[in-house]
Formats: C-alpha cells, structure tokens, sequence
C-alpha cells in the first residue's frame, strides 16, 4: 500500500510540474517586451505615463491576456541593447518583440552598417527565442547631413523587408511636429504625445495579437 501510495504521490507531482511548466510557457507566450531607448522608457515623465504604459492598459481593457514588460533604457544604442538582449530574452521568454533602437547610434553619428548589424543581429536573437518582432523606425534631424540621413532611415524598412517584419515607418510621426506635443527638447514626447505615439504603433501591432479567448500562437 506505502508503494502504491508513494507512486500516486510521485504522479500527482508529475502531473503539477507539468502543468506548472504548460501555464509558465503558455505566459512567455503573452508576454510583450519592448526593447528600445528613453522614446520608450517615458524619458522625462512618470513611467505610467509613457505610451509603453498606455499600451498595458489597452490592452487589458480590450481584452488581450499579454503581459508588457519594458525593458528601455534612455540613453541606449544598438550595440547596447544587443549586449542586453540575450538575458531579456532568457528572462522574459517574449511571445512578441517591440524592437525600438538606433537613435542613439544617428546622435551620436555612429556607423549606419554597425548599427544595422546590431539590428539584425537583434531580430535573428528575437526570432531563435521563438519571438516574432515588431520594428520600429525612427528618423534624424537633417543637420547631420543628407546622405547620412538617407542611409540610417533606409536602414528600417530595408531590414523589415529582408526578414518580412512588420514595420512602423517613424514612431514620432504624430508628434515629432507638433510642438504642442513635444518636451522642451524637442526630442522627447510629453505626457500629451504619448498617446498619440501608441496610435501610431497600435496599427501595427494589434494584427499580431489575439484575444484571451482566442486560440493560436501570440
């Protein structure tokens, strides 16, 4: 009877991890992780108000069972974040990847071939840990110079097309002219642009979701 016992234990235990196990991977599948620098991190504002925040909230009220987790940081280049990625990625097993990077690299006039490198380097980092990736574009001044300019925007939908990735043209593009919604800076939304920024990703992103009550791969 002890014998018996102890292996009906054995399988009830089995059968818990094993569940435990499904439910963890089935939420590393709803998980979003949104990858960029301090347009995403809420540069300058409190964290709940920026756009990546707002996206949390639609989407709990729209009825989509995914987990937003923001791993942003101001300040962030391509080569950084591809040093970040690999441990994001291992610790928060995404379902879908928001890729926002590479405004720093044109700042700070870094090469436009290494900070396309990172990119893709980053995507096929993304795709190998079983996420899908959302791009998003981002755009210069034009005092760095017309051919500098062309060559970094082209970067974007040159890589989106390469691997077939849906693509934002320019997050900012509700606001990057509308001083009205923009920080001091010029550079940075306010507490007002942010929602117009998540207008411009919801679009795209939106496609590549499924409701709770829905079946298939996130």
């Amino acid at each position: 009877m002890r014998t018996k016992s102890k292996l009906a234990g054995a399988c009830a235990l089995g059968v818990a991890l094993l569940l435990i196990a499904l439910a963890a991977e089935a939420a590393a599948g709803r998980t979003i992780l949104v990858f960029g620098d301090s347009l995403s991190a809420a540069y300058g504002l409190a964290p709940q108000e920026g756009w990546v925040a707002l996206l949390a909230q639609r989407l709990r009220s729209q009825g989509y069972g995914y987990q937003v987790v923001n791993a942003s940081e101001s300040g962030e280049t391509s080569g950084g974040g591809l040093e970040r990625l690999p441990r994001a990625l291992k610790l928060h097993r995404p379902g879908l990847v928001i890729l926002e990077l590479g405004a720093n690299d044109g700042l700070r006039a870094l090469p436009v071939s290494e900070m396309r490198a990172n990119l893709e380097r980053m995507v096929e980092l993304s795709r190998a840990a079983g996420a899908r990736v959302l791009l998003l574009g981002i755009r210069i001044p034009p005092n760095y110079g017309p051919r500098y300019k062309e060559e970094f925007e082209r970067v974007f939908p040159e890589l989106a097309n390469q691997y077939h990735l849906p693509l934002v043209p320019f997050l900012l593009e509700r606001v990057a002219l509308e001083p009205q919604l923009m920080q001091e800076d010029g550079m940075h939304p306010n507490a007002r642009g942010e929602a117009p920024v998540l207008d411009t990703v919801w679009p795209y992103l939106e496609p590549l979701l499924y409701k709770k009550h829905q079946t298939g791969g996130s």
